[in-house]
């Protein structure tokens, strides 16, 4: 899977590698990604600034209960409490989001190096160097699906 940053500061790079590959039907995926990654960091910088006035909220009790100001204590908290509400609300979407993220990477190709050539199967591939000759057993090697069959048969 490729890197995050990436799609952030160069998704044209990495829509020009699906082209090579022949995926374009994937290229949407670069830019919905973006757009989710955005979502998802905004939503991170408003989880965050909410968790930060609740704990300076959270701090502030400690004075108001020095000073016995029982009224301002009673509001603090709930102030606190609508303010967590809110930070649960936006840790749902923030993981909501990093699934549909992880989702639509999984899907987007690596980045594949500068020195592959570009092809649209396999018969275009260029052999670079070969090492002895290829070994034919002088038995008939069986399927993967008949060696299964054959293993289940023995349960």
């Amino acid at each position: 899977m490729i890197d995050i940053k990436l799609i952030r500061e160069n998704k044209d790079l990495v829509k020009e590698n699906i082209k090579k590959k022949f995926q374009d039907q994937k290229l949407p995926l670069v830019d919905e990604v973006y757009e989710l990654d955005k979502l998802y960091r905004e939503c991170k910088n408003k989880c965050d600034s909410l968790k930060s006035k609740k704990n300076k909220l959270s701090d502030s009790i400690g004075v108001l209960v020095r000073e016995k100001k029982q009224e301002e204590i009673n509001q603090t908290k709930i102030e606190i409490s609508s303010i967590q509400s809110d930070i649960d609300e936006l840790d749902k979407r923030e993981i909501e989001l990093q699934g549909k993220i992880k989702e639509r990477m999984m899907v987007i190709p690596n980045i594949i190096d500068e020195s592959v050539p570009v092809g649209k199967d396999d018969s275009e591939n260029v052999e670079i160097e070969k090492y002895g000759q290829p070994v034919v057993p002088k038995y008939e090697i069986p399927y993967h699906a008949d060696i299964l069959e054959s293993i289940n048969g023995l349960d």
